[in-house]
């Protein structure tokens, strides 16, 4: 909050998995203690000042630098009465193509219902969650591609729970079946795992769980560990570092995937915002996932439109949406 009562949100996940140990406590606790004395008294305009302070303070702290980047992003927008795309350069797109997730059904047909579901809301890039049964995954791929033919595009994740073996074996049955990628098929500290299996089958990997920093971004790119890197606002600690590991991915030529936790509209609108701004190549990712398929509510009072498989960028001042006060006292959690 600015001396003149403007107000910026940005959003995180107390993630206890892929490699993260947060807790709810844990980031109030960085916040309060850390972040609060790094952004007393600082001009809400000096964003890259104040990050490096943050960092400074927090190194790594990836999930609470998310949220308070983007916070800044956003107050420093409304300061100006212009949106955050604004910020970063510009407007390149007003829309912003994504696909969707959908997870293990338990056989070929149920998998198909559930995706012709999801097509027709719009969408026609399909990833599917394999890894725990490799006869299964493979007859609800094979269900999938016999369904849609060519009219859909058809991904794989295995969340990083495969050994080396298991998805080479799986891996090597899926290639029958044109699939876009594979999503981190092998633990995200396997990157010499990641690199032997890209040689291995003509699936193009992406890697999520094995990107954090711009120096893991290179070890990537250094490996030939995967053609595609995924970016999640809270993992990868929102607008201000994305916008980093995206211009280092372009420079290397590895494809940028923008993904996302399970979040509100308010995250969703930070990636659509760097997405909107961005003015070089976007896989159709799926950052929208939480605010349109897994939560039961949004915590803001116009939730950000997604429509026919495309989000629409919020516009208006900052990042384009408000909290719902009533939303926030209902959910909120009060720790001490």
């Amino acid at each position: 909050t600015t001396e003149d009562g403007l107000t910026g949100i940005g959003e995180t996940q107390a993630w206890r998995r892929q490699g993260s140990g947060e807790s709810l406590a844990g980031l109030f606790g960085k916040v309060r203690d850390y972040v609060a004395p790094a952004l007393v008294g600082r001009s809400a305009l000096d964003i890259a000042s104040a990050m490096a302070g943050v960092e400074a303070r927090l190194a790594g702290s990836l999930y609470v630098q998310a949220a308070v980047g983007d916070a800044l992003y956003d107050v420093a927008a409304r300061s100006l009465d212009v949106p955050v795309y604004t910020l970063l350069g510009g407007l390149v797109r007003e829309q912003i193509d994504v696909g969707l997730a959908i997870g293990i059904t338990g056989d070929g047909k149920r998998m198909v219902d559930a995706a012709q579901a999801v097509y027709e809301r719009g969408y026609r890039h399909i990833r599917v969650k394999i890894g725990i049964d490799a006869a299964a995954d493979v007859a609800s791929i094979r269900a999938l591609r016999e369904h849609f033919g060519d009219r859909v595009v058809l991904r794989a994740d295995a969340n990083g729970g495969m050994n080396y073996g298991d998805a080479l074996r799986l891996l090597a049955k899926l290639e029958a079946f044109d699939l876009d990628i594979v999503e981190q098929p092998l633990p995200g500290w396997d990157l010499d795992g990641m690199a032997a299996l890209a040689r291995a089958v003509r699936i193009p990997l992406s890697a999520d769980e094995s990107l954090t920093t711009p120096q893991s971004l290179l070890a990537i790119s250094r490996k030939e560990a995967a053609r595609v890197v995924q970016t999640k606002s809270a993992k990868n600690g929102g607008i201000h570092s994305i916008r980093r590991l995206w211009q280092l991915a372009e420079t290397v030529g590895i494809g940028i995937f923008p993904g996302n936790h399970p979040s509100t509209s308010v995250n969703v609108a930070a990636v659509a915002h760097l997405a909107a701004a961005w003015p070089g190549e976007l896989l159709v990712g799926d950052f929208q996932t939480g605010a349109d398929d897994m939560l039961a509510d949004d915590v803001v009072q116009v939730p950000v439109r997604v429509a026919g498989g495309k989000v629409h960028v919020p516009q208006g001042p900052g990042l384009g949406v408000q909290l719902d006060d009533a939303k926030v006292a209902k959910y909120r959690v009060d720790l001490r």
